[in-house]
C-alpha cells in the first residue's frame, strides 16, 4: 500500500490528525496533561506533579462559565472580549470530539427560555446527587463557599472585588446573557441551576468535567456548577487553565501584576481542589495568552 493511499484512507477514516490524542484504534479519547500540586515536604510544602490521563469524550462535559456579553469592570469585560472567540475555537472543537457542551451564564438564563438548549435542561429527568447541592445564595445562584477544612485562603486579596481599572469602575448590573461570540449549539445545554447540572450529567453518563470561564476567584471555583460543587458530587473535575481569567487588582496583596495573581489562583485550585491543563490538549494548538501577558511560564 502506498504512503498515499494509508494518508488518503486516514482522511476518510476521520483520525485526529494533528491533534493529541492515544494511539490508534484509541483516537476518539482526549488526552490531557494534568498538572497539580501534591504535599511534599518541600518548600512549601507542594511539589508540582505532572501525569496523562485519556479521558472518554462521550463521558465528558465542558462547562463555560459566566462568560458574559459585558462587564461592570472595564478591564474584565476586554479580557473576557479577548477570549471569547479562543473559547468559542475550543468549544466547537470539543464538541466535534463528542464532549457535552453546558453553558453557564449565572442570572441570565431568562434570555434562552425558548433556546432548545435551556429546554434541555429544563427537561433533564431529576436525578437525586449523592452529596448535598449548594443553598446558600450569592450574586444570583447558589454558592459553594470556601471551605476551610480542604483548602487555605486564597493567595490574592479580592475584597475590593478586583477591578485592576486605573480609575476603579462602580459596580452595576451590566450583563444580559451569554457572551455572542460563543456559539449555542442545538446539541448543548444552558443552565445555572445546581440541580439541573447534576440532572444533565446523569442523564449524559457524564463522569468527567472540566471548567472555564471567568472568574477562577469567585464564579468558577463558587457557583453551584462550579469546581467545588462538582469535586463535591465526586466528577473527574479539571480546570482549562488557559481559557480562564480571575477578578484582581494587582494594587492588592501580594502586589504582583494581575496574570502572576491568575497564575496563584491556578496553583490554588492546583492544590486543593483539581488538575488543570492547556485547551491545547484538546485543539492541538498553542494554548491561549491574553495581549497583555508576558510573562515567562513553565
Amino acid at each position: 500500500m502506498t504512503r498515499a493511499l494509508v494518508l488518503f484512507m486516514m482522511g476518510v477514516t476521520g483520525a485526529w490528525v494533528g491533534m493529541p490524542s492515544a494511539t490508534r484504534g484509541e483516537e476518539a479519547l482526549l488526552r490531557l496533561q494534568l498538572r497539580s500540586q501534591a504535599r511534599t515536604p518541600g518548600e512549601d510544602g507542594f511539589t508540582r506533579v505532572a501525569k496523562q490521563a485519556d479521558w472518554n469524550p462521550q463521558k465528558t462535559a465542558l462547562i463555560i462559565c459566566d462568560m458574559w456579553d459585558d462587564h461592570w469592570c472595564r478591564s474584565a469585560a476586554a479580557r473576557v472580549n479577548e477570549l471569547a472567540g479562543p473559547l468559542n475555537d475550543v468549544v466547537r472543537t470539543a464538541r466535534k470530539r463528542g464532549v457535552f457542551i453546558i453553558h453557564a451564564p449565572s442570572s441570565v438564563t431568562s434570555f434562552y427560555k425558548d433556546n432548545p438548549a435551556r429546554r434541555r435542561a429544563q427537561d433533564a429527568p431529576f436525578a437525586a446527587a449523592p452529596a448535598p447541592l449548594a443553598t446558600s445564595e450569592r450574586w444570583g445562584t447558589c454558592w459553594c463557599w470556601p471551605d476551610a477544612k480542604r483548602e487555605a485562603v486564597l493567595p490574592i486579596d479580592d475584597s475590593d472585588m478586583g477591578c485592576d481599572c486605573p480609575v476603579k469602575c462602580t459596580i452595576r448590573d451590566a450583563w444580559k446573557r451569554q457572551h455572542p461570540t460563543i456559539a449555542i449549539d442545538d446539541a448543548d445545554a444552558l443552565t445555572d441551576n445546581g440541580q439541573e447540572v447534576w440532572n444533565l450529567l446523569v442523564q449524559h453518563g457524564i463522569d468527567n468535567v472540566i471548567l472555564c470561564g471567568v472568574h477562577l476567584n469567585m464564579c468558577v471555583l463558587g457557583r453551584p456548577f462550579g469546581i467545588r460543587q462538582m469535586v463535591h458530587l465526586g466528577k473527574n473535575v479539571a480546570l482549562m487553565r488557559d481559557m480562564t481569567d480571575t477578578m484582581y487588582n494587582h494594587e492588592r496583596p501580594p502586589g504582583v501584576n494581575h496574570f502572576t495573581g491568575t497564575d496563584l489562583v491556578i496553583t490554588h485550585v492546583e492544590k486543593y481542589w483539581c488538575p488543570s491543563f492547556t485547551s491545547s490538549d484538546i485543539t492541538g494548538k498553542p494554548a491561549f495568552r491574553f495581549k497583555e501577558d508576558s510573562q515567562a511560564r513553565k
